[in-house]
């Protein structure tokens, strides 16, 4: 077995934790994941009750998003299985992939977060549809600030009292998520939480 990052073999030598059953999956050497920074990030504003940031977006993390979504890499989704795993494992909270605009999955072949999920065997619903094919980076804060809607419920929002976690592969302004989170507490979530896999850290 090759290391999905750099196609080095990997070396599984026996631990501790492989003999209590506590080892990891990875499909990346060590080498590799000690570039990605991990930094747990969690913050809150008036519209997400709580942002979750696993890993900090550094020269890693950009080289790792080109190639798993712009390249169609769909394999490299198993690197951050297990991470996601142990922060998306309460099985009372809903879990809510951030979607793709239907013309931007056809030209990508697969959703990220979808499959971001689908590796760590992650259950989810699909509640969302986003109303639009433009991409929020790719925006000005003037035009990002005089956008209306960027998201529709698709479905019957079954319990209004479970906290709804919201999954996207990247913070950067937090527009998405907070649309996303206003369309569901419009249909009467009470509490909408977000996990992402990386957010830009600025220097103070």
């Amino acid at each position: 077995m090759t290391c999905l990052l750099c196609d080095k073999p990997l070396h599984d030598q026996p631990t501790w934790q492989h003999f209590l059953g506590l080892q990891q999956d990875t499909s990346a050497c060590p080498i590799c994941l000690e570039k990605f920074e991990r930094i747990d990030r969690i913050l809150e504003d008036n519209v997400l009750d709580s942002v979750h940031s696993l890993y900090a977006y550094n020269e890693a993390a950009r080289e790792y998003l080109h190639q798993f979504k712009f390249m169609q890499d769909i394999a490299l989704a198993q690197i951050f299985a297990s991470p996601l795993r142990s922060v998306l494992n309460d099985s009372k909270k809903i879990i809510v992939p951030i979607p793709m605009h239907p013309i931007n999955k056809k030209k990508r072949t697969f959703s990220q977060v979808d499959a971001l999920l689908d590796a760590a065997n992650i259950s989810y619903q699909s509640l969302l549809a986003k109303t639009t094919e433009s991409v929020m980076g790719e925006k000005s804060r003037s035009e990002r600030l005089a956008m209306t809607e960027l998201f529709h419920v698709t479905a019957d929002i079954l319990y209004n009292e479970a906290v709804h976690v919201l999954v996207d592969d990247i913070y950067t302004t937090g527009t998405t998520l907070r649309h996303a989170a206003e369309a569901l507490k419009q249909r009467g979530v009470h509490r909408v939480e977000a996990v992402t896999l990386f957010r830009p850290i600025r220097e103070k």
